[in-house]
């Protein structure tokens, strides 16, 4: 949601904080570690100055959400049989297709979808 308040002010200027703190009664402190991790993937820019805050570092039908979701929670991974990961089970495993496949689905539909696309 903080993203989408973001984008909600898109091309009008930074928002703080602390305005999209109050307007989803979250706590600033909370809001500022999703943002650095926004920011470290440059999906937002803060300005500073009085009226500094944040804003978009692009157009809001640029920022797919599954980079959004990468972002704040890592690369999603369903199966443990991963390429960094040796399983015991790898070869037998019985979900691991399964798995793997709907993997597959899920990041192909939230990489179809934009931050516009909330609106």
């Amino acid at each position: 949601m903080a993203m989408y308040r973001l984008m909600e002010n898109y091309g009008k200027g930074p928002v703080s904080i602390r305005d999209i703190a109050n307007s989803e009664n979250l706590s600033e402190a909370y809001l500022e570690q999703l943002f650095i991790l926004l920011k470290k993937a440059k999906l937002i820019e803060s300005k500073r100055g009085a009226n500094g805050g944040y804003i978009l570092s692009k157009a809001p039908d640029q920022i797919k959400i599954g980079q959004i979701i990468n972002a704040l929670e890592g690369d999603m991974e369903l199966s443990c049989c991963t390429k960094d990961t040796k399983c015991p089970k790898q070869v037998e495993c019985p979900t691991k297709d399964i798995l793997n496949e709907v993997q597959i689905k899920i990041q192909n539909v939230l990489d179809s979808m934009t931050l516009k696309d909330m609106m």
